[in-house]
């Protein structure tokens, strides 16, 4: 076939009538096309070997420490690294119980904060709103646990004793003898959610403000408010997004060290078991960040620590995977 000029096709030139290039625009496979291809290969092959070797190192740490415990490691309450004698029931509970109060007092006024400054906070203020917002989440640990040790504890002692006399008969909020001050596992909690808000909120504000304009349009043509919009298309479209951002805040709290250090009080000695967020006591992180200067010089004290971090490490893989679970379900929903 020839062009109007009398080229032919054949000379290297495509007739226009032919349309656009199948191949216009698609990978050409040069040196860069591979180079780039293989860096970005490495960089992940990396993570997963780092993480790989980290789990290889605790395995081999702790499996003879735990062989050396003369209780049991899953079950009992005790913790004397130095004596061998080292369970983590007390600070599986007290990280778990902290971070999920954390992440239940944080998340709702996250989304909240995340809609108003997409949705309905003027250009101007989101703008200052959203840098405010990132800048708290680069507060460092250290700060948070001497503001909520010197400015939040004395002041939640009072809302702590008003939990305790009207709400003492739910087992969850029942006093505890020994503990007092407000350093309580809900007082680290509220501790807790600030320092995961900002994280969840900035992720929020992200996802919701990418919700297609098609969606919100159609909507509000239908009849609906601005309220009804959000619900029926911002927060179907962010729900895999929030939860997300949920699920990486929770990570930061579990693993949350010098803060609950700081703030929450040693668990008093010969204490039974109870399930009030009353109590005090230690999480992994604070137990092992206590412990190991005193330690360091003691192999099986050692041992007992990084035993419990193991068990952080591998709570963590859980919670992720439940993450990519509940995200997965949702987009195969949603499609």
């Amino acid at each position: 076939m020839s062009s109007i000029t009398g080229v032919s096709v054949g000379d290297g030139l495509s007739d226009p009538s032919d349309g656009p290039d199948p191949g216009a625009g698609a990978s050409t496979g040069t040196t860069g096309d591979r180079v780039f291809g293989g860096l970005a290969m490495g960089a992940g092959l990396l993570v997963v070997v780092v993480v790989a070797l980290v789990g290889i190192f605790l395995l081999a740490q702790a499996i003879p420490a735990i062989g050396k415990d003369q209780i049991n490691f899953l079950t009992s309450r005790e913790w004397n690294a130095a004596g061998q004698r080292f369970g983590i029931a007390q600070l599986l509970w007290t990280t778990v119980v902290s971070s999920v109060v954390a992440l239940l007092l944080a998340v709702p006024f996250s989304v909240g904060i995340a809609l108003f400054l997409t949705h309905y906070a003027p250009a101007w203020l989101s703008r200052i709103g959203a840098v405010l917002i990132d800048l708290l989440a680069a507060v460092p640990s250290i700060v948070y646990g001497i503001w909520g040790i010197y400015v939040v504890a004395p002041k939640f002692t009072h809302v702590q004793n008003f939990l305790q006399d009207w709400l003492g008969w739910i087992p969850l909020f029942k006093a505890v003898p020994g503990v007092t001050g407000g350093a309580t596992i809900l007082m680290v909690s509220v501790v807790l959610a600030v320092m995961i808000l900002p994280i969840i909120t900035a992720l929020s504000r992200e996802v919701f403000a990418q919700t297609p304009v098609t969606h919100k349009e159609g909507a509000l043509a239908l009849g609906a408010t601005r309220w009804e919009m959000i619900r029926t298309a911002v927060l179907p479209f962010g729900r895999p997004g929030v939860i997300s951002a949920s699920m990486l805040g929770l990570g930061r709290a579990l693993g949350e060290t010098v803060a609950v250090l700081f703030i929450l009080t040693a668990l008093p000695g010969g204490q039974r078991f109870t399930a009030s967020l009353m109590n005090g006591g230690a999480t992994f992180a604070s137990q092992i960040a206590g412990d190991a200067p005193e330690n360091q010089n003691n192999a099986d004290a050692m041992g007992a620590l990084i035993a419990a971090g193991l068990v952080l490490f591998i709570l963590t893989f859980i919670v992720n995977a439940i993450a990519r679970v509940i995200v997965e379900r949702r987009r195969e929903f949603s499609e």
